[in-house]
């Protein structure tokens, strides 16, 4: 398969992918199966499928890891139609992409037998917090931003891939904080909070990155893939795989939310105005003062 939205390469027992739409700030349609994000679970299987590698890299290109789905474009995968009189899609097409995107895709990253590593900087936010969750390291720059911002759509702590997943990483009261707020912290404070492994200064990162991925290469391929399944054995007792199922689910209850007349809507919004991008900037402009 050849690329077009990512960039591969494979050298000294390491594969890394780059996610490479800067312009959009790696925005990609993770749900169902975009092309652009069908290319990243290709390139993870690629990496799954060559015994020389050992690691796994994920990072972005330009100012960001990614800013998760493109939110020019959710909703629409569904048939979501673009007049007011337009049919809603039914059950069982969000059903059917919700489980692509989360169930099946996300497990590509979750239950890979090579050892995985998030690189993040810039923004993580949205769909891309989920990587830190799912590799086993995720090494972020000092000032990065992560956040699960797409919680102010109106999920309100719904419709997350890994509810569980997250919980076990920060707690149960961070986890609502972040759920709840869809505030952003920095890389330093994830670090601090443990939804990342480490932080270090941005000028830092490529260089501890690569010297991790290394040290994880001097260790025999037997040993990491039996490491793996063993800890794949002890993520379904703690109900971290089964975790996906409830995730694409919510998620799809999700999309038949109702919002009232005094309550800020997304989606009409971005009707409205023809413009994701100002749907954006006024979701996240009511929240200036209360949340920072």
């Amino acid at each position: 398969m050849s690329y077009k939205y990512i960039l591969y390469e494979a050298k000294d027992h390491i594969a890394t992918i780059t996610l490479n739409k800067p312009d959009k700030y790696n925005a990609f349609q993770w749900l169902g199966r975009g092309e652009d994000a069908k290319e990243v679970w290709d390139a993870f299987q690629k990496a799954e499928d060559d015994d020389d590698v050992k690691v796994i890299i994920l990072k972005g290109s330009g100012k960001a890891f990614t800013v998760g789905h493109d939110l020019s474009k959710v909703g629409f995968l569904y048939g979501f139609g673009t007049k007011k009189d337009d049919r809603k899609p039914s059950q069982r097409i969000r059903l059917k992409y919700d489980k692509m995107g989360m169930d099946d895709n996300m497990n590509h990253v979750f239950l890979n037998q090579k050892i995985t590593i998030s690189q993040l900087h810039g923004w993580c936010i949205g769909g891309g917090v989920y990587f830190p969750l799912l590799t086993d390291f995720a090494i972020a720059a000092d000032d990065a931003k992560l956040g699960l911002t797409e919680q102010r759509l109106g999920f309100s702590g719904s419709g997350v891939f890994g509810i569980t997943h997250l919980i076990y990483h920060v707690g149960m009261k961070r986890a609502i904080d972040l759920l709840l707020t869809g505030r952003t912290i920095t890389g330093k404070e994830a670090a601090e909070i443990g939804l990342v492994t480490k932080s270090v200064p941005a000028d830092q990162l490529d260089a501890e990155v690569l010297k991790l991925a290394k040290a994880i290469t001097l260790l025999p391929r037997d040993g990491i893939a039996i490491g793996k399944a063993t800890r794949h054995v002890i993520y379904d007792r703690l109900g971290l795989i089964a975790d996906f199922i409830p995730g694409y689910i919510s998620h799809t209850l999700f999309t038949n939310l109702r919002w009232e007349s005094d309550e800020f809507n997304f989606f009409k919004q971005r009707r409205d105005t023809g413009s994701a991008k100002e749907a954006f900037h006024a979701r996240d402009a009511r929240f200036k003062g209360l949340i920072e």
